[in-house]
């Protein structure tokens, strides 16, 4: 494994990020264990989840993802462990049962330390924009609670690139702690969100960025074909976005992916991940995964860079450049 530091903090962390979203919906909580233990062993030291993970499926409340990660961390090292999770989504009933008021953010950080087991989270972010609050109070509170040792850096999920620098003004400005990190949703198949404005800003402020979706909710690991029809109960089948994604310009790049992966010995979604990890600005990729097997194949891009011409050859055929 290599280890990259988290923007301009001295946090070390993998250079993959094992992403919990599916713990508590698509993988029970043994396979979930078995996730983790297979990614701890395999190096990655940083795992992502979000207290509103899994509340969308029927008969959860919400933190189960959490609650299952602080089982596993009660046979693990705490201190060897990155753990980041989010703050935003409704947690509860009521006008302050979401957002990123204090009332909501000082209740949601105790319940998602008593849910992690563990008494400080390392990295804390806000899981998309809250309108009806103000920045700097959403910025206090996240600057108490690294004052108060529960919280040890801080970080911004789906922000434009304006929300986020007005953001880091504040914090310069009032002598408060700063979103150190950035997770937007970025990967070959989605890049103009990212690029336009937002990477420029990250790599100008040292700003860590651990893009989520960087196998385009799978479609880049070459398992959807032209010629083949998802069975009706699938996910391709359910999933307008993924849908969406059935182009021939994007299969054109899955094919492309493969091509390129077999010259290499690498598969399309470990070529994926190394498109993404050759970028300097990127830090940490967040990888999914719904069994063992799947960490071990996102696990062979580690150290993977591809050449320049391998680079300008991905990036000819995704550019959203006119």
């Amino acid at each position: 494994m290599e280890y990259r530091t988290l923007g301009r903090t001295g946090l070390k962390v993998s250079e993959l990020c094992l992403g919990t979203m599916t713990f508590g919906w698509s993988a029970d909580e043994k396979t979930s264990f078995d996730i983790m233990s297979a990614a701890f062993d395999g190096g990655i030291n940083f795992f992502d989840t979000a207290d509103i993970y899994s509340r969308w499926v029927e008969g959860n409340s919400g933190g189960e993802s959490e609650t299952i990660i602080g089982k596993w961390l009660a046979g693990r090292p705490r201190h060897q462990v990155v753990i980041a999770s989010k703050v935003r989504g409704r947690m509860w009933d009521g006008p302050n049962g979401e957002g990123l008021s204090r009332v909501h953010i000082m209740k949601a950080v105790e319940d998602s330390l008593k849910r992690l087991n563990t008494d400080y989270i390392d990295l804390y972010q806000v899981h998309w924009p809250d309108w009806e609050t103000p920045l700097d109070e959403t910025l206090r509170a996240l600057d108490d609670l690294v004052r108060q040792g529960k919280v040890r850096y801080i970080g911004a999920s789906n922000y434009p690139a304006w929300l986020l620098c007005k953001s880091l003004w504040i914090s310069d400005v009032n002598g408060l702690v700063r979103f150190e990190c950035l997770q937007p949703h970025y990967n070959l198949l989605h890049r103009a969100e990212f690029e336009r404005e937002l990477q420029p800003l990250c790599r100008d402020q040292e700003i860590g960025v651990i893009p989520y979706s960087p196998l385009a909710r799978g479609f880049l690991t070459g398992k959807y074909r032209r010629d083949h029809t998802p069975p009706p109960n699938s996910r391709a089948k359910q999933d307008t976005q993924l849908r969406q994604m059935m182009t021939e310009r994007n299969f054109a790049v899955v094919d492309k992916l493969i091509e390129l992966g077999n010259a290499r010995g690498k598969t399309p979604a470990q070529m994926a991940l190394g498109w993404l990890l050759t970028n300097p600005v990127i830090t940490s990729p967040i990888i999914g995964a719904r069994t063992v097997e799947q960490v071990h194949e996102s696990l062979g891009a580690v150290g993977l860079r591809l050449s320049d011409e391998e680079m300008a050859i991905l990036d000819e055929m995704t550019s959203w450049e006119e």
